[in-house]
């Protein structure tokens, strides 16, 4: 029951992503102000700190002097079947409930893909994934709000409107034409850091041959010998001999490392991936997974090399792999 002279409640969206692995799937949040006893529910299967951003979110408002309404406020992730896990939800469930408390203007906030977490003083923080979410909005043809820590990392994927912001009161001063907040600047390519040399090895012809056919062929190199013969060496010699990361390819390696945090300041580097585990490693730890998914060192030495040092001890792993 509305009372006299209501209309039904409006609702209020924004878009934001779910990451699958190294995709981001669309997901649209919705919020709603509605009659009835004061409570605010995130529903749209969120995981518990998405569940949690309902704290961060009232406490980030109060900073800026903004009390919620005395209302029901129902803010869902839709599609409601796909897991929602992470703090990039903060951002977008601000911006949908400050537009439909008609703080924000919610036809101008459709044209924007939203991620960031909130702290609670109303500061944008980072978190992973911010590149894959630029791409998406890429795709989709809209623009980007996201952290000012991360603007020079969502600026790789160029031809979009990256708005990013330190706190939400800048963030509404931009959107509301008061205040103005510069493009973010695309980050650095990095050279490729000076490392081991295969010049430095004297003598192992036939295995610095082997290293020369794996690099061209970008085959698997199995090397055995006793110990001080050079093993180690010649592998961390490896990535040296490798031809630089095309930006395609740089790009790709980016993304990974996007996910898993690793991009610092939006650089990217053109150097192949050298990731060497310690044969304690676990099993996700090497390919990925846990509570909370995250890429393994499998995954990080994508287009680069996988160097599994003393491969015989990591028998644990070996075991659960089954025969080869």
């Amino acid at each position: 029951m509305h009372g006299a002279g209501e209309g039904p409640p409006l609702v209020a969206t924004i878009r934001t992503v779910a990451y699958l692995g190294l995709e981001a799937r669309s997901v649209e949040v919705q919020c709603q102000l509605a009659a009835g006893l004061p409570r605010f529910s995130v529903v749209g299967l969120p995981d518990k700190a998405v569940g949690e951003s309902r704290e961060r979110v009232q406490a980030a408002l109060a900073s800026m002097g903004l009390a919620l309404p005395p209302k029901r406020i129902t803010v869902n992730l839709s599609p409601a079947d796909l897991p929602k896990e992470g703090s990039h939800y903060d951002l977008p469930i601000a911006l949908a409930l400050l537009a439909a408390m008609g703080v924000a203007d919610r036809e101008q906030l459709a044209d924007f893909v939203a991620v960031g977490e909130l702290a609670l003083d109303g500061r944008i923080v980072g978190s992973p994934g911010v590149l894959l979410a630029a791409l998406h909005a890429s795709e989709a043809e809209c623009g980007l709000i996201c952290p000012a820590a991360q603007g020079a990392e969502a600026a790789w994927a160029s031809g979009i409107p990256v708005i990013a912001a330190p706190d939400l009161v800048s963030l509404l001063g931009h959107l509301k034409g008061t205040q103005q907040l510069g493009a973010p600047q695309v980050g650095t390519v990095e050279e490729a850091p000076p490392g081991p040399d295969l010049r430095q090895v004297k003598g192992q012809e036939t295995a610095k041959r082997a290293l020369e056919i794996a690099a061209a062929g970008g085959h698997n190199l199995l090397m055995s010998g006793p110990p001080g013969a050079g093993k180690s060496l010649l592998a961390a010699c490896l990535p040296g001999i490798l031809p630089p990361l095309t930006p395609e390819e740089a790009l790709e390696v980016s993304m990974v490392q996007s996910v898993a945090g690793l991009l610092e300041g939006g650089r990217i580097s053109r150097a192949r991936p050298f990731r060497a585990p310690h044969h304690s490693a676990s099993m996700a730890a090497l390919t990925g997974g846990g509570l909370k998914v995250r890429p393994g060192e499998v995954s990080l030495a994508h287009l680069g090399v996988l160097f599994l040092d003393e491969l015989p001890e990591f028998h644990s792993i070996l075991a659960q792999m089954g025969p080869i």
